[in-house]
């Protein structure tokens, strides 16, 4: 471990240099597949010239490889065979997307980091005990492809992918057990992961922050223990992602009250891992070099455009809004991932994710992304003492020449001791942090202020599973620029209400 400390220093120190290295590598082994004929990846010699030369790309767009490959096909975007596609649940449609997982994508990447995140948290944290026990791992599901069944090949959540290609060292020191772990049904899932899992020495939890809380609390309910710490006494850490820790944060702070309890952040999907916390007192994420993806960054004013322009690590400034594109080690080829990012700091390069590219509010140019949502939620949570479970918004409209403004449903587990001064703070803190919303919001010009409705416990839960959307990756929609999710949302609450 101390050893890739020294290796991530190394890219740290020299980050151009190592991301330039690693696409003239990634061009070079496949420039015999389809895709790398296509485009003459042989000839490209440098990065301007790979950036004028092969498109970006949409999921859309890449798909008729990406079919080639799932229905057996070789060297089709990366050479050899790729038995591995992880399902992803394309938070910004209801499209299924399938994602290539090469071996090298899997040992290159994935795998790679899961032991980047044991090295910088002992680098961090030397005193740490977190082999005396097992990690406790809130995995998907996943199942034989069923597109063709003679490419021998499956599909399922990433994090069912990675489990069932760890090493046996790696199973040994993890929990549940593979049948449990890999079961599709959420809700028995659940239970049965209780109920081993509270027998177990846990000394640390992996997964997302929505499902372990839910996982958690039946602990807590089947031991009739008042928190955490009397299950898992030596609990040390959570490593978590897909989702912003801001507004759980206090909850789990409730639910493990320990000063020692460590929380570090990570940055993974589908396509890849792409960053983690590196610094004990900051959640920015350290952008991780050296994992078989060369990065882009697109400004948001290009995302439209036909022929856009990217720019490298070298070409970024902090605190600008960029859609991320990734070539990588699966065979994806300049591929647009859905994920905008902020550069937090330049020396050495740190993120944070600012949301997803359609996954945001601008029905009235107020440009409301995840990233002021979460952030003005968490406040609001603090100064009211609320928590929440679950919450999504949208715009709505008042008619023509009337204006409009915005519309949440919120699950709270807490509710506020004043919900009208949760309502202002929402809106002040949104107002403070962006001013485009700020604006829009002065004297009332275009926007009044937010409306909130309060769901029950479980509609969210309810609603995900009436939607087919349970479980795994399947993430609520936080933001929508349109009103497809909150009516349906609100259609739950009245069937509530009359009921």
């Amino acid at each position: 471990m101390k050893k890739r400390i020294h290796q991530i220093e190394l890219f740290i120190k020299y980050p151009c240099d190592v991301q330039n290295e690693l696409l003239e590598g990634l061009m070079k082994k496949a420039q015999k597949t389809e895709y790398g004929k296509k485009f003459d990846f042989q000839s490209i010699k440098t990065v301007g010239e790979f950036q004028r030369r092969v498109p970006v790309v949409s999921y859309e767009q890449i798909f008729p490889f990406i079919d080639k490959v799932m229905h057996g096909e070789k060297n089709v975007l990366w050479p050899g065979d790729v038995k591995w596609f992880a399902k992803s649940s394309g938070t910004t449609n209801d499209r299924s997307k399938f994602i290539p997982v090469s071996p090298e994508a899997l040992e290159d990447c994935h795998f790679k980091a899961g032991k980047d995140m044991l090295s910088i948290y002992f680098n961090n944290y030397p005193e740490s005990k977190i082999f005396t026990g097992k990690n406790l791992v809130i995995g998907g599901s996943h199942q034989v492809n069923q597109l063709d069944a003679n490419a021998n090949s499956y599909y399922g959540d990433v994090s069912a992918v990675l489990i069932s290609n760890l090493p046996w060292w790696a199973q040994m020191v993890r929990t549940p057990s593979l049948d449990i772990a890999l079961m599709d049904e959420w809700e028995a899932k659940i239970e049965k992961m209780a109920n081993l899992c509270m027998e177990e020495n846990v000394t640390s939890i992996s997964g997302v922050p929505t499902w372990t809380i839910v996982l958690l609390e039946k602990i807590l309910h089947k031991k009739n223990a008042g928190d955490i710490n009397e299950i898992w006494p030596h609990l040390e850490v959570f490593f978590h992602g897909a989702v912003a820790f801001g507004p759980y944060e206090k909850l789990f702070r409730r639910l493990i009250p320990k000063d020692t309890m460590n929380y570090m952040e990570t940055y993974n999907a589908s396509e890849g891992f792409f960053g983690i916390q590196d610094q004990r007192d900051s959640k920015e994420m350290l952008l991780m070099l050296d994992y078989g993806i060369f990065y882009e960054f697109l400004p948001m004013e290009e995302w439209e455009s036909e022929n856009p322009k990217t720019l490298t690590l070298s070409e970024v400034e902090t605190g600008k809004v960029y859609a991320l594109i990734i070539s990588t080690n699966g065979g994806l080829w300049r591929y647009k991932i859905g994920d905008t990012v902020i550069f937090t700091s330049l020396d050495p390069y740190r993120i944070k994710i600012a949301g997803r590219t359609r996954h945001f509010i601008n029905a009235f140019g107020e440009e409301l992304m995840i990233e002021n949502a979460e952030s003005a939620i968490a406040s609001a949570c603090d100064i009211t003492h609320a928590e929440i479970e679950n919450f999504t918004a949208a715009p709505h409209y008042l008619g023509e020449g009337q204006k409009g403004g915005h519309e949440w449903v919120i699950e709270f587990i807490n509710d506020p001791d004043d919900m009208t001064r949760f309502t202002q703070v929402l809106d002040e803190k949104l107002r403070e942090i962006n001013s485009d919303y700020d604006a829009k919001r002065y004297k009332d010009i275009a926007l009044i202020a937010p409306i909130i409705h309060k769901a029950d416990r479980g509609t969210f839960h309810y609603w995900m599973k009436k939607r087919g959307k349970l479980g795994g990756q399947n993430k609520v929609p936080r933001l929508a620029n349109d009103r497809e999710y909150i009516d349906d949302l609100l259609e739950v609450l009245q069937i509530q209400s009359a009921t």
